[in-house]
C-alpha cells in the first residue's frame, strides 16, 4: 500500500474500495466478548440503521470477495433463518435493556429504526416464502417498520422473480439493486459471471412492473477485453431503463477470488484502461443528466432518496444481524469472522447456525478518537458534496488541516481538492473523485494498516 504521506510516490488510482472503515480484516477477536447490553447501553438508539445478512448466491462471481458461498444444501437456508431469529431476539433484549448505572442517558431512549437494508450475497436467492420470514425478523423481532423506513434489497437477474419481488414491494421495499455489471455476455463470462442479456432484461423488467420506487443497477468497467464501444453499450442498455440510480465499479481481482488466481494485465496498463473507461461512463452519465454522487454513484436529479448513500454503512448506530455482518456502536465496530475463501465461509456458516447464545459481541475492532476523526473524514470526503469543515470542528472541536496535515496537503499537492470550494467546504475534484481508491486507503492510520498487513487471509 502507498506511503499515505509520500510526496514523490505516484499514487495508484485503484489501491482499494473504501466501503467501510476500518475493515473487517483489521478485526479481531475480542478477548472479554463484552455483552451487547453494556455495548449499546449508552448509545442513542433513536435512528439506527438495520442490515439483515443473507451469505447465499446461486454463482460466485469471479470477482467477488464477499462473505457468501454457493447453493444452500440440506435445508440451509432455514437452519439459516433460525439462527438469524434468535440473534434478532437476543440483539432486540440488549437494545431494550435497562442503562448500565452510571452510563449517560443516552441509552435510556427509544429505540427507533430510520433504515433498513436486506444485503448479501443475494437476500432473494430467498424463496418469497423465506424473504417474508426474513420481513418478520426484522418486524416483529427489532421492531423495525419496514413500511415506514427506506428499505433496500439487492437482488441477482436470476433471483429477481416476481413472487419474489411481489413480497419486497408489500413488505416496503423502496430499492432495489441488481448486479448486472456488463449486459455484453462474452465481458460477462469473462468476469465469471455467465448470463444472457435476454434473462437481464427480462429480470429489470419485473422490477420495474413491481413499482419499487429506486431501480439501482451496477456495472463494471475494466473487465478483460472490454473497450470504450462495448462499455458504452452497457451503459446505454442501463439508460434505456432509466434507473434513479446507477453505480459503476472498477474491476478487482483480489486474493482467493476467481479472477485473483488468474494472470492479468499490467498494474499501469489495466489502471489506464480502467481510468479511461470511469471517465468515458462518468461524462456520458453527466451528459444524460444524472449527478455525480461518489466516485461510484449516480443519481438522477429529484429522484427519492430511498437507499443509504454511498459509503453511509460506516455511520454509527449500526445493527447488523448474520454472519456476515457488522455493529457499530460510537467506540466499537463488530462482527463475526470474516473469510473469503469458500471452504472457511461455510465453516463460518455452519458454526452461526449452531450458535444459541448471540448475547456478546466476538469479534471487532475499538474505535478512538483518532479513527473516530479518520472515519468522518473518510466518509464525507468521499461523497461529491465535500464536507463542511464547521460541522468537524463542532464534533471534534478540531480542525481536519490540523489533525491530517500531511494527507490532506499531499492531496492538495497532487490536485485531488477542489480549490473554488471556499474555506469553509473540503471538497475534491473531479480527479480527486477519480482517484477515490487511493486517497480513502491514504488516510487510514498507521494501526489500521498494520492490522490489515498482518492479516492472515482465508
Amino acid at each position: 500500500m502507498t506511503d499515505p504521506t509520500s510526496t514523490t510516490t505516484a499514487p495508484r488510482p485503484y489501491e482499494s474500495y473504501v466501503y467501510a472503515y476500518p475493515h473487517k480484516t483489521a478485526y479481531r477477536p475480542l478477548a472479554d466478548r463484552p455483552a451487547l447490553s453494556s455495548l449499546w447501553a449508552g448509545e442513542r438508539k433513536d435512528a439506527l440503521s438495520l442490515y439483515l445478512h443473507i451469505p447465499f448466491c446461486e454463482v460466485r462471481c469471479g470477482f467477488c470477495n464477499l462473505f457468501t458461498r454457493i447453493g444452500a444444501p440440506d435445508e440451509l437456508t432455514t437452519r439459516y433463518l433460525d439462527a438469524l431469529d434468535r440473534q434478532a431476539t437476543a440483539v432486540a433484549d440488549a437494545l431494550h435493556a435497562h442503562p448500565v448505572p452510571g452510563a449517560p442517558d443516552a441509552g435510556a431512549g427509544p429505540v427507533r429504526f430510520a433504515a433498513a437494508a436486506f444485503g448479501g450475497g443475494t437476500p432473494t436467492f430467498l424463496t418469497a416464502g423465506e424473504l417474508e420470514r426474513l420481513c418478520d425478523i426484522a418486524e416483529k423481532r427489532m421492531g423495525a417498520d419496514l413500511r415506514a423506513v427506506p428499505l433496500s434489497v439487492e437482488t441477482s437477474p436470476s433471483t429477481a422473480t416476481a413472487d419474489r419481488l411481489s413480497v419486497l414491494a408489500d413488505r416496503g421495499a423502496t430499492r432495489l439493486s441488481i448486479g448486472v455489471q456488463s449486459f455484453v455476455e462474452e465481458e460477462a463470462k469473462a468476469a465469471v459471471r455467465p448470463q444472457r442479456r435476454s434473462d437481464v432484461e427480462a429480470a429489470l423488467g419485473r422490477i420495474r412492473d413491481a413499482r419499487i420506487p429506486v431501480l439501482n443497477i451496477d456495472l463494471i468497467y475494466g473487465i478483460d477485453g472490454q473497450t470504450a464501444r462495448s462499455w458504452r453499450l452497457s451503459l446505454d442498455a442501463a439508460l434505456a431503463w432509466r434507473p434513479e440510480e446507477l453505480y459503476l465499479y472498477p474491476l478487482y481481482a483480489r486474493p482467493l477470488t476467481p479472477l485473483g488466481r488468474r494472470s492479468h494485465p499490467s498494474e499501469s496498463g489495466w489502471d489506464a484502461q480502467r481510468l479511461a473507461l470511469y471517465r468515458q461512463g462518468r461524462d456520458h452519465l453527466l451528459a444524460q443528466g444524472y449527478e455525480q454522487v461518489s466516485m461510484r454513484m449516480f443519481r438522477l436529479p429529484g429522484a427519492p432518496r430511498e437507499g443509504a448513500d454511498d459509503y453511509a454503512c460506516q455511520t454509527d448506530g449500526m445493527i447488523g444481524l448474520g454472519c456476515g455482518a457488522r455493529s457499530y456502536t460510537s467506540d466499537l465496530h463488530y462482527s463475526f469472522d470474516y473469510a473469503v475463501g469458500m471452504r472457511e465461509i461455510r465453516t463460518i456458516i455452519d458454526a452461526y447456525t449452531v450458535t444459541e447464545d448471540f448475547s456478546r459481541a466476538e469479534v471487532g475492532r475499538a474505535v478512538d478518537a483518532d479513527e473516530a476523526r479518520r472515519r468522518h473524514l473518510l466518509q464525507s470526503l468521499l461523497q461529491a458534496e465535500g464536507m463542511a469543515v464547521a460541522d468537524y470542528r463542532e464534533r471534534f472541536g478540531s480542525g481536519p488541516f490540523g489533525d491530517f496535515p500531511a494527507e490532506l496537503n499531499r492531496f492538495a499537492g497532487l490536485g485531488w481538492l477542489d480549490t473554488d470550494a471556499g474555506p469553509g467546504l473540503l471538497r475534491l475534484s473531479p480527479e480527486g473523485l477519480a482517484h477515490s481508491d487511493a486517497l480513502g486507503p491514504a488516510l487510514f492510520s498507521p494501526a489500521v494498516r498494520a492490522a490489515m498487513a498482518s492479516y492472515e487471509l482465508k
